[in-house]
């Protein structure tokens, strides 16, 4: 009796700690296997998430630091390369090659996607989306409804964010019921990550507690 209440304290130190139990090979009095290599498997599932999540922050913050092209002046040299309204920016690190990733709609209701060189602010690439994608067409037609009596862009509202940290990211949210830019910033020290909101008419910035339910 005392072997199991001994059984049960050490799985829920393990549950509580977050940590890891030691195996014992311990049976109940009724020889039945312990359940304490089933908490042991629970809580390494745990640290390893966390270990995981930790891993992410710490590959975005080295990414955030790393880029020496603002948000702003990548969005103002994609742009230049490819003439439109920006709907979107965000950094981009796929195969180990980091870009700025910017969504570009033109006058023609074409939509671009152009890649711009963090380091330098060179446009690395840039291609056209199909013509023929309806559902294209159906964005392109939110973003203009969205955009309608507002003056803020892409660009100002990525340099309002600034004030607040790195922005990694701008992203235009046609679907709320009060349209906005969405920014994410990273501290310098530390890469803790923030969600923003800023106003399409007067380029406030608020916080996005709306990322507070993810």
């Amino acid at each position: 009796m005392k072997r199991n209440i001994v059984i049960a304290t050490v799985a829920a130190a393990a549950l509580v700690g977050g940590g890891t139990a030691t195996a014992l090979a311990v049976t109940g009095d009724d020889g039945a296997p312990s359940q304490l290599s089933e908490v042991r498997a629970a809580s390494d599932g745990r640290a390893d998430d966390v270990r995981e999540d930790e891993d992410g922050r710490d590959d975005d913050a080295t990414v955030a630091k790393s880029t020496k092209v603002t948000a702003a002046d990548a969005l103002a040299g994609a742009l230049r390369h490819t003439p439109g309204t920006a709907v979107s920016a965000e950094l981009d690190d796929e195969d180990n090659a980091v870009t700025w990733d910017i969504d570009i709609l033109d006058s023609a209701s074409k939509w671009h996607s152009v890649h711009v060189d963090p380091a330098t602010g060179k446009v690395l690439s840039s291609h056209t989306e199909r013509e023929d994608d309806s559902d294209d067409a159906d964005d392109a037609a939110r973003v203009r409804a969205a955009l309608q009596g507002g003056s803020i862009s892409a660009t100002e509202a990525a340099k309002a964010a600034a004030a607040h940290g790195t922005v990694t990211s701008i992203d235009l949210d046609e679907d709320s019921g009060s349209p906005a830019w969405e920014a994410e910033t990273r501290t310098q020290s530390g890469g803790t990550e923030h969600d923003w909101l800023v106003g399409l008419r007067t380029a406030q910035v608020t916080p996005d507690r709306s990322s507070d339910d993810d």
